[in-house]
This record gives structure tokens, C-alpha cells and sequence, in this order.
């Protein structure tokens, strides 16, 4: 609130939001700030408008809030505090054994700079684990990739990821047809061989 005119607040703990609504009371009536109790993944981002997006992100829902972020198209930034593994993950390159299903997720919609780390010492009480705050700035899909449907596109990638350390022909037989699988000069590599730009491509050839 220091910084912007306005603060649109998601919590889905009630008491966290009743803790919240008595802090922030003033700032409250003076419309700076809004707390919505409800669940991130039920929210639509998208109606308040062109808006920068900032959280600290559970690891168990990181991918669905980081696509519900990108597919409002509404998101002007977001730079979101994650454990640190996941930072890894999300920020990673392809032929590295982080680099995966999380990182397509991130990377095809997105260019990711991992920012600063930040130690387990800095909460209260401190976690078992380090974290790191990562900045995502939106990119354009289909001008970057040829994605014209991030969804279809994501829901390819995840095929291609369902065992990281099976070839795409393993992956990819039991969900899409034989011949077009067996045809491909790339069904004998792994997915985390595979750039970005590559699974878009080949996801084109899937879209049937």
C-alpha cells in the first residue's frame, strides 16, 4: 500500500481476513484497500483491470495460480515469492533435471528472472525450506511460439512430461495416434531435451 493507489487483497483463511480487516481498517474505508475472501483459484483476475500480480505462493498450487495469472491476460507482472525448488524449476533450461512440465507452464507465457533468495530466517516462525522471489513479465505466445491455444498447448506439454524419464514416444503413444507419434525424428528424445519453442512446434502437429 506503500507503493500503489490501490490494493486488491485475496486470503482464503477467514481468520486471516478478520485479522486483516481490523489491521488495515482505516486503509479499508478509505477504498485503498480490498480484501476478497476466497480461494485464488476461483477469482477472476481479470476484473480489476491491467494490474501488476504479487504473492507468496503454496507449492501445491503454484502451476494453477501461475495459469489462472497468465490466461486473464490482465496481468501487467507478476513477482511472486515460491520455494525455492520450485524457483529452480520454474526458471529452468532445457537438458537440465529441473527443467519440466512447470517450466513450460511459466516460460511459454512468460519471461522469467529469478530476483533474490530469500532465507527460512526471514519468516516467522521459519520454515524447513529456502525460498526465492521470481518475476514473471508476460509474453506474447503466439509471436514467441505459434501457440494459438495455451491451454491445448499446456495440456501437450503435460503429456510429454507425464514420466520425465520416458522418451516422447513412451509419453505421447497412449494419447495421441500411433503413426503421427512414430513419425517423429524427436520420438526417440526426452521432453526436458526439448526447448519451449520446440514442444510448441511440436504440439501443432498434434492439433487434431
Amino acid at each position: 500500500m506503500e507503493r500503489a493507489q490501490r490494493v486488491i487483497a485475496i486470503e482464503v483463511d477467514p481468520v486471516l481476513v478478520h485479522y486483516l480487516r481490523q489491521k488495515f481498517a482505516d486503509a479499508i474505508a478509505a477504498e485503498r484497500l480490498t480484501i476478497i475472501e476466497g480461494d485464488i483459484l476461483k477469482t477472476d483476475l481479470g476484473q480489476w483491470g491491467p494490474a501488476p500480480v504479487v504473492g507468496n505462493l503454496p507449492y501445491y498450487i503454484t502451476s494453477p495460480i501461475l495459469e489462472r495469472t497468465f490466461g486473464t491476460k490482465t496481468a501487467t507482472q507478476a513477482v511472486f515469492l515460491m520455494q525455492a525448488e520450485v524457483a529452480t524449476r520454474v526458471c529452468a533450461s532445457p537438458k537440465s533435471r529441473d527443467y519440466g512440465y512447470l517450466s513450460a507452464v511459466a516460460q511459454v507465457q512468460s519471461h522469467v528472472e529469478r530476483l533474490f533468495e530469500v532465507p527460512a530466517a526471514a519468516f516467522r516462525p521459519p520454515p524447513k525450506v529456502e525460498s526465492a522471489v521470481v518475476r514473471f513479465t508476460p509474453r506474447d505466445p503466439l509471436a514467441d511460439f505459434g501457440v494459438t491455444d495455451v491451454p491445448r498447448f499446456l495440456r501437450f506439454a503435460g503429456v510429454c512430461f507425464r514420466q520425465k524419464r520416458k522418451t516422447l514416444r513412451n509419453n505421447l503413444a497412449a494419447t495421441y495416434p500411433k503413426e503421427i507419434v512414430d513419425a517423429l525424428p524427436e520420438a526417440r528424445l526426452r521432453a526436458e531435451q526439448l526447448p519451449v519453442s520446440e514442444l510448441a512446434r511440436l504440439s501443432r502437429l498434434f492439433e487434431i
